[in-house]
């Protein structure tokens, strides 16, 4: 039996949670995941202790951190598994930590845990995710790391992430209007004359009531991409920006692969309170 296997097997007939016990397994865990061992997530989701990861994160205990950089891991390829296990719910109650490095990676969850899972990302949000998430990035503006994984699982909340958005760079606006702060993310493609382009905004209203707000778009370069239709057509008409908008979507959509899906525009808003 391989250690992976041993430790699925230790793991699953604990009745306890006994941190002597189950660290040594959970770093089994923690280590094939980390290295990618092929099949690794599905062996562990299959193994039934999925339920369990979910207990040791609602319980007092200091295995939480090690618990979640597991359930991050696992989000990537296994998250009906994990939504299914009840980790979402665990994870939404990790976000009123204090500990940094607890948050960053609970926010990496859980936006690997909501990219394209309409029933968590309504799940989270009516039990308060929005808020949460909005208070750290108040709390904690200084830590980019952690900044950047909250507005990650914001655009997962709002289904408008990616599945991968480790090439997601993210600055900070400020104040561009009173009580509102804007962060903007730029993701460019490996042709140069298009970029994605999110933007999260940050609205203190009255009191403690906010609203969060979510764009997507896609820009492209009107002097490139007009160069490039001008050789198309013989250079007998210069396109507007509206229409080159329109055709580069088009292609982005239906000629070009492995990409995330595109929107020309979309936003969605999160009215709120802290």
């Amino acid at each position: 039996m391989d250690p992976l296997n041993e430790a699925l097997v230790a793991i699953s007939v604990s009745t306890e949670l006994i941190e002597e016990e189950l660290r040594p397994h959970l770093d089994t865990l923690l280590t094939a995941l980390q290295g990618r061992k092929k099949g690794s997530a599905w062996q562990i989701a299959d193994s039934g202790i999925l339920p369990l990861l979910a207990e040791i994160l609602r319980s007092r205990n200091t295995l939480k951190l090690k618990t979640v950089l597991i359930v991050s891991e696992l989000a990537g390829e296994a998250r009906g598994r994990c939504m299914e296990a009840g980790l979402g719910t665990a994870l939404l109650a990790l976000l009123n930590s204090t500990d940094q490095d607890l948050l960053l990676h609970t926010c990496r969850a859980i936006g690997r845990m909501c990219y394209d899972n309409s029933l968590l990302q309504d799940h989270l949000v009516r039990n308060g995710a929005i808020p949460q998430l909005a208070a750290i990035l108040q709390k904690y503006p200084r830590n980019e790391a952690l900044v950047s994984a909250c507005l990650v699982a914001l655009c997962s909340l709002a289904d408008m992430g990616e599945e991968d958005s480790s090439g997601l760079t993210w600055e900070e606006l400020g104040h561009v209007s009173e009580g509102e702060v804007a962060y903007r993310g730029t993701h460019r493609h490996s042709f140069t004359f298009a970029s994605k382009v999110t933007v999260v905004r940050l609205n203190q209203r009255s009191g403690n009531r906010h609203s969060v707000t979510v764009e997507v778009v896609h820009r492209c370069s009107r002097a490139l991409w007009g160069a490039h239709v001008a050789r198309q057509t013989g250079g007998r008409f210069r396109p507007s920006l509206f229409e080159v908008c329109r055709r580069f979507y088009r292609i982005i959509k239906y000629g070009i692969r492995n990409i995330p899906k595109t929107r020309s525009l979309k936003s969605r808003v999160f009215h709120t309170f802290l």
